[in-house]
């Protein structure tokens, strides 16, 4: 049997506030397999985005293990580290927030593209071109500002940049919970045929268990750093065993099950 991509085991991370000593993260482990989505959903507060920190190498953890691509990740320094990285991605919430504004289109993409050694600077606009075109941009947007185009457009950036490496994994830290409902449907859909062309792997984190149910295999929920429950993401939302699971089943919009249906045969 082929191992995981990635394997967290007993990932934990402390935080010291007024006095008290507060788990974020709690002995928290899952594995991700090639071409698979995992979701972590919970409630704000219960860890995602720690987690997210945490395999990023944002933020080191107190305790636990982590394996990327069957090497020790949190091992990992300096030159070793920035190429494992090429490999690991992630797309934010808010592209304005992780971009300059300000910056080029084609400036966001360029830059990893140049970090990795990619592509050589001649050769950077036709892979930028390429990189838009793969996400359902024009190439022609390549000369606008960041700040100028829509947020729709902003997070297909944001997805362009993240691929511009070839990872065989991304982060998705509440990707689409800022776009409407049509613009996340189309975000959705795009992540879902990247993954299906390229094989990779997605850890999506998101607060929506009407989201997680259009495009994870499996889910793990968490409360309060700990996890709930895990298993197969249909047969969670279907049928939740935790009291957190409950509430956010009860909390997500109704679904399409037609269109669910659809999606989850997708997946298989």
């Amino acid at each position: 049997m082929s191992s995981p991509l990635l394997a967290v085991s007993g990932l934990t991370k402390r935080y010291r506030r007024g006095g008290k000593t507060i788990a974020a993260v709690d002995d928290v482990s899952f594995d991700i397999e090639p071409g698979e989505t995992l979701a972590l959903a919970g409630p704000s507060g219960s860890g995602k985005s720690t987690i997210a920190r945490l395999l990023l190498r944002l933020i080191e953890p107190d305790a636990g293990r982590v394996e990327f691509e069957g090497g020790d990740f949190l091992s990992l320094n300096g030159a070793a580290l920035r190429a494992q990285r090429a490999r690991l991605q992630m797309v934010f919430q808010d592209p304005l927030a992780a971009f300059n504004p300000r910056a080029s289109v084609a400036r966001v993409l360029d830059d990893p593209l140049r970090i990795h050694g990619i592509a050589s600077r001649k050769e950077r606009p036709r892979r930028i071109a390429a990189l838009l075109e793969r996400v359902g941009l024009s190439a022609d947007l390549a000369g606008r500002a960041i700040h100028e185009i829509s947020g729709g457009q902003r997070q297909r950036v944001a997805i362009a940049r993240a691929i511009a490496t070839k990872p065989s994994l991304i982060v998705l830290d509440e990707a689409v919970s800022a776009l409407d409902v049509s613009v996340r449907r189309q975000i959705l859909q795009l992540l879902l045929d990247l993954q299906r062309e390229e094989r990779i792997a997605y850890l999506f984190i998101s607060h929506d268990l009407g989201v997680i149910s259009a495009i994870a295999h499996r889910v793990v929920i968490l409360d309060a750093g700990r996890t709930a429950e895990s298993g197969d993401a249909r047969a969670v939302i279907d049928a939740p065993q935790s009291a957190i699971g409950k509430a956010l089943v009860a909390a997500a919009p109704k679904l399409n099950r037609t269109s669910k249906d659809s999606d989850a045969a997708d997946r298989q």
